[in-house]
């Protein structure tokens, strides 16, 4: 199976962003107001969160699933608005640059998972029966 460059770059991409997310997530700066008990399932929750991407990514680069691209799709999309709202509440910190660039690389990624030689990757092979 030869995987097409653009669906190539989209995997890169992804993966990429996904890694600095898990990378930098420890660097963090955490609210003073939360508990322990806040924290540590803030932590689970992002740690899941990262592994199901790992996965939908996986889906879609390699086992040609288009539903697992329109849920990167609309993980991307919220992550993009959760930006625009932290950004305009005025809360620019590291945190905030790491996720505009791994944004950034997600939204790369998924604009090349539909264009160029990707087109056709996601559509499914024909059954071969007749159309009624």
């Amino acid at each position: 199976m030869i995987i097409p460059r653009n669906v190539l770059r989209f995997e890169v991409l992804l993966y990429l962003s996904l890694a600095i997310d898990a990378l930098s997530f420890p660097f963090r700066a955490t609210s003073t107001t939360a508990t322990d008990d806040m924290l540590s399932t803030i932590k689970l929750a992002t740690v899941v969160l990262i592994v199901v991407c790992l996965v939908l990514v996986w889906l879609a680069a390699r086992q040609r699933q288009n539903w697992a691209r329109w849920i990167l799709v609309v993980l991307t999309a919220l992550s993009g608005l959760s930006l625009l709202q932290m950004i305009s509440a005025g809360s620019f910190d590291v945190g905030t640059s790491i996720d505009i660039i791994t944004t950034a690389l997600a939204a790369a990624g998924l604009y090349y998972s539909f264009t160029g030689d990707a087109d056709g990757w996601f559509t499914p092979p024909s059954s071969g029966l007749p159309r009624s």
